[in-house]
């Protein structure tokens, strides 16, 4: 049986990996964004503001996602409640 201990434990950690990742998402979505429009110099033939929006900002969306679920599964292990395969 898991302890409520070692839940309210596992839930913290899961809130603040949540917390920083949506941080790291709002930074990349507003403020990186905001501020590329100013960068005017070409980067492969398009203006820099277009890569940070269209590309680059989802290459850090993927790699959200991939740190959450790969912490999540470490942290579902962990604390034992990690679902069989």
């Amino acid at each position: 049986m898991i302890g409520r201990e070692n839940l309210r434990r596992y839930w913290r950690r899961n809130l603040r990996v949540t917390a920083v990742l949506m941080c790291l998402w709002f930074v990349v979505t507003f403020v990186v964004g905001y501020f590329a429009h100013e960068l005017h110099f070409k980067f492969f033939g398009w203006p820099f503001s277009y890569w940070v929006g269209g590309q680059g900002a989802l290459l850090v969306y993927l790699l959200i996602v991939a740190i959450y679920a790969r912490y999540m599964n470490k942290l579902d292990r962990e604390h034992g409640v990690a679902e069989e395969p």
